[in-house]
């Protein structure tokens, strides 16, 4: 028996892939070799499956961010935010150097958190 596989669609990336539920040994995430850090971020994250590129780049954004202090004494714009009509908008990078999901919705959490009335219905 080789154990359940399912298609997936990665959060982060929208890309397709197939997650081993039935087997982790099989499955594409078992390649990418995860720091005890990346492992606590996920359990606080909202995310199901990461496809493997985007478990890869989380593990190394998580590791640099871990010698990062926060607030930045000066944030930089298209670093930690960018402009849009006027108003600041903080960038993925900005919300995972912030250490925890403030659960607003904001529009490039770093923890997968969307609103239920700001989910697309499928």
């Amino acid at each position: 028996m080789h154990g359940k596989h399912e298609e997936k669609i990665c959060p982060k990336c929208q890309t397709a892939f197939e997650c081993s539920v039935g087997n982790i040994t099989l499955c594409q995430c078992s390649v990418v070799k995860l720091s005890d850090a990346t492992r606590a971020f996920l359990e606080e994250s909202e995310y199901d499956c990461l496809c493997k590129n985007c478990l890869t780049k989380l593990n190394k954004d998580v590791e640099l961010a871990q010698n990062q202090v926060f607030p930045p004494e000066k944030l930089l714009e298209n670093v930690h935010f960018y402009m849009e009509n006027g108003l600041f908008v903080f960038t993925e990078w900005y919300h995972l150097l912030r250490g925890h999901c403030c659960r607003s919705g904001c529009r490039h959490c770093a923890y997968g958190f969307v609103r239920e009335e700001d989910a697309v219905k499928i």
